[in-house]
């Protein structure tokens, strides 16, 4: 009921949206036709501002999923290659940092694991704001770096790679059921980058879900039994996540674009040298602007694979029909 009450009220704003438009596109031919610019300047105006809204709406759709809405840990893990591949995962979870930023979203340092040299091993950061997840999910891959290395005194090129992984922050409403046999807890020196983001403690825990695999870390909080339960909670959200996303999974195996989002592959890649290019290999959409996507400048490319996303849903929904 609650979804067919969401769906009629789209269904009334795209209606309104469509009423309003055709009013100022009379408004507009009018003022053209008796030469009112006054008239014309202002239906332009409301023209515009009737594409944002429709703008709005339709991201509105795309961000339409169970856990969409909710806030999101973001993780970013090192692939091999040692601190190359470490200096690439602390560029990637900056680019991330300010892309939060531009949207005025918090953010929460929960874990980070420094590099031998530079960089970071690991860290978890949670992204607090409307749509977070919803947002960060279609970040969830592997990610490759081409550049000359800082690193190398010879000045050759390196390919570097880091994972990254968002899951949704679930609250107590949600039954996600753990049992105590299938964990490993141990307990660790906290340690950060500087001591920027987080206290160096003897308190940092680590859990591991056996029948999963799934490992989370928290080391935020002075106190060990705080920080046990924050990791309590990102585990919940992993294998919450992990739930959504077999079964999104299986809804998109029906549907012929299911290769278009390859979660968990290699999804994009990030060219410094010898040219500038940034391309997601799922959508194809590419850019010159390196520095400006380093700098958090991702909508270009949440928003289509979103879309893509999106398609693949429904399309794996109309086979099932």
């Amino acid at each position: 009921m609650r979804e067919k009450t969401k769906l009629e009220q789209k269904l009334e704003r795209f209606d309104a949206l469509a009423r309003d438009f055709e009013e100022q596109t009379g408004l507009l031919e009018l003022g053209e036709a008796e030469g009112d610019q006054q008239v014309i300047a202002e239906a332009e105006a409301a023209i515009t501002a009737l594409h944002a809204s429709l703008a709005r709406i339709e991201l509105e759709t795309l961000l339409s999923g169970e856990a969409d809405g909710n806030d999101c840990y973001l993780e970013v893990h090192a692939g091999a290659g040692g601190t190359e591949a470490q200096d690439w995962a602390e560029m990637l979870m900056r680019m991330y940092v300010r892309w939060a930023e531009r949207r005025r979203f918090k953010v929460e340092w929960i874990e980070e694991s420094p590099g031998e040299e530079a960089g970071i091993k690991s860290a978890t950061i949670k992204v607090i704001g409307t749509n977070a997840y919803g947002w960060l999910k279609t970040e969830s891959g592997v990610h490759r770096l081409v550049r000359i290395s800082p690193f190398d005194s010879n000045a050759r090129r390196h390919t570097s790679f880091a994972s990254v992984g968002g899951y949704p922050v679930i609250d107590d409403s949600i039954e996600v059921e753990i049992l105590e046999k299938d964990l490993r807890i141990d307990t660790y020196r906290a340690s950060g980058a500087g001591g920027q983001h987080v206290n160096r403690t003897d308190s940092a825990v680590r859990i591991t879900h056996l029948p999963t695999g799934i490992v989370v870390q928290c080391q935020t909080d002075r106190s060990q039994h705080r920080n046990r339960a924050m990791a309590m909670q990102m585990l919940k959200a992993r294998i919450y996540e992990l739930e959504l996303r077999k079964r999104e999974e299986a809804t998109r195996a029906q549907h012929e674009a299911k290769s278009d989002i390859g979660w968990g592959h290699q999804i994009r890649s990030y060219v410094l040298h010898p040219y500038q290019m940034v391309k997601d290999l799922r959508t194809g959409v590419e850019t010159s602007g390196t520095q400006g996507v380093l700098d958090g400048d991702l909508d270009q490319f949440m928003m289509p694979a979103l879309a893509a996303d999106a398609g693949a849903r429904r399309g794996g929904g109309d086979a099932e029909n």
